[in-house]
């Protein structure tokens, strides 16, 4: 499981994305982006960064480090704006936190080169993943200490929405004519090369392993959090050998 503190301070909304995800400081001193369970796209949207920034990282991306982060709602209490303290009550317990990048700037494509093989790592895994939110438009890339971190996972495996078509989901191709990368060539065929046979049984059993019971319960159709862990972990698997061969919009995809 992700390590677990508790918020010991609500610093300040962040004005960015639809979620209003928070800055806090936690008991280990740490600072935390924090996104909440009491939003408005729910405990999906946090099992999705769970399982996306966790695979991504054993794939060998930078994501900022996660953790799950203990929120008492009197923490805001002393918050000015009514929306910030609906969303602080409706959030006790545990929400997900994402280490804080000091520093960091936001990408810019125009400003920040990236070569053909990095940007075919990055489109591979998003195509794996089907991240439908990392277009020019809306990077969802920092870049701290010269290289790309990859943040907000969120809109990620749209099929877990719709569990009983799971199978005709997961197999549509990924259209990737708008990704933040698409202008430097990525090479997505070496990136499947490299990246697929990592992606075993095993690898998604230890990832999905990281997502909190609290948050798989109770979903329709599955008798226990392990039962929905495997149904994460299926169309990840099937897809890794062959998404590269369904990825539209790119001049050099293969």
């Amino acid at each position: 499981m992700l390590t677990e503190v508790t918020a010991t301070r609500f610093v300040t909304p962040l004005r960015e994305g639809g979620s209003l995800p928070g800055l806090v400081e936690a008991d280990d001193l740490g600072l935390y982006v924090l996104k909440f369970t009491g939003a408005g796209q729910g405990r999906k949207t946090l099992v999705a960064e769970v399982v996306c920034g966790e695979l991504a990282r054993r794939l060998g991306f930078r994501v900022p480090r996660l953790v799950t982060v203990g929120l008492d709602p009197v923490l805001g209490l002393g918050e000015p704006e009514r929306q910030v303290q609906d969303l602080l009550r409706a959030s006790g317990g545990a929400n997900l936190g994402m280490d804080f990048l000091s520093g960091a700037l936001g990408y810019d494509p125009l400003a920040f080169a990236v070569d053909a093989q990095e940007a075919g790592r990055i489109v591979w895994f998003d195509a794996l993943v089907n991240n439908v939110d990392r277009s020019w438009r809306n990077p969802n890339l920092l870049v701290q200490g010269g290289g790309l971190w990859l943040i907000d996972h969120g809109a990620t495996m749209i099929w877990h929405h719709n569990w009983p078509s799971v199978d005709a989901s997961a197999a549509r191709p990924y259209g990737a004519a708008d990704h933040a990368l698409a202008r430097f060539a990525p090479d997505v065929t070496a990136a499947a090369a490299d990246l697929a046979p990592l992606v075993t049984e095993d690898l998604l059993a230890e990832v999905t392993a990281q997502i909190p019971d609290a948050w798989l319960a109770d979903e329709p159709g599955f008798d226990t959090p392990d039962d929905l862990r495997r149904a994460y972990a299926r169309p990840l698997l099937a897809r890794a050998g062959t998404v590269h061969e369904r990825i539209e919009g790119l001049k050099e995809s293969k």
